[in-house]
């Protein structure tokens, strides 16, 4: 599913945008202000984002530099009423994928949101990009084995990787402890302790978790095994 992110001021705006995309299936994160928007990007990767230049708290052109700054390839599309030929140019400037100046046509705007999608997805195939999960602030290039959370690059051992590809996977449901064994381990399960998935559930939420004493993402559904929970408003 592709995730979308919405940074516009004007929520009736932003909630006419959701519906028309929401169609095809997308996904959506919305914020209203550069602060709120800044938030979202340092624990998400998202497949494209809808960009507005005028917010209230400061510029949309900002967010997009501070992106390419990063090297961040996150596709960006400017949603402004900046109708010039010098303000579009300073949109593509600051690394803009495309500019759309209001008013625009809902219908438009979703075949550009098409486009620019279609083109992200030929610029991965011609880079031969690895295959990639991504769900809320995490991300999981299972070819390169890399793991990232926002941005943050977090260090895994093959089995930790397995267990969490397994858990994101199934984000939101009960999975058994057997079941994880038998995934995880394959062949092998049924010669592993269950001490060994304890034990690795451990240190998954060490690296993850703010407090992995009390975890927001895997979470243990006593008597039965476990949840990896994503909030409605992370998946979004």
């Amino acid at each position: 599913m592709k995730n979308i992110l919405i940074v516009e001021d004007d929520k009736a705006l932003a909630e006419g945008i959701v519906l028309v995309l929401r169609q095809d299936g997308f996904s959506f994160q919305c914020c209203h202000n550069v602060k709120d928007a800044k938030k979202v990007l340092e624990k998400n990767i998202f497949d494209l984002i809808l960009l507005d230049i005028n917010l209230p708290d400061g510029s949309g052109l900002d967010i997009c530099r501070g992106l390419r700054k990063e090297e961040r390839l996150d596709p960006v599309i400017f949603l402004t009423a900046l109708d010039t030929e010098l303000h579009e140019v300073t949109g593509f400037q600051a690394g803009a994928d495309d500019y759309i100046t209001k008013p625009f046509s809902l219908a438009v705007l979703r075949e550009r949101v098409m486009a620019a999608l279609r083109r992200g997805e030929r610029r991965s195939s011609s880079g031969k990009a690895s295959p990639v999960l991504r769900e809320g602030p995490f991300t999981i290039d299972s070819e390169n084995q890399s793991f990232f959370m926002g941005d943050r690059e977090i260090l895994l051992s093959r089995t930790e990787q397995k267990l969490l590809m397994v858990l994101i996977k199934n984000k939101n449901r009960i999975l058994e402890r057997d079941t994880l064994i038998e995934k995880v381990w394959g062949n092998d399960g049924e010669f592993v302790d269950e001490n060994a998935l304890s034990v690795t559930i451990k240190r998954l939420r060490d690296k993850l978790e703010k407090d992995p004493r009390k975890p927001e993402y895997i979470q243990t559904v006593y008597g039965i095994g476990y949840r990896f929970q994503i909030n409605e408003g992370e998946s979004q």
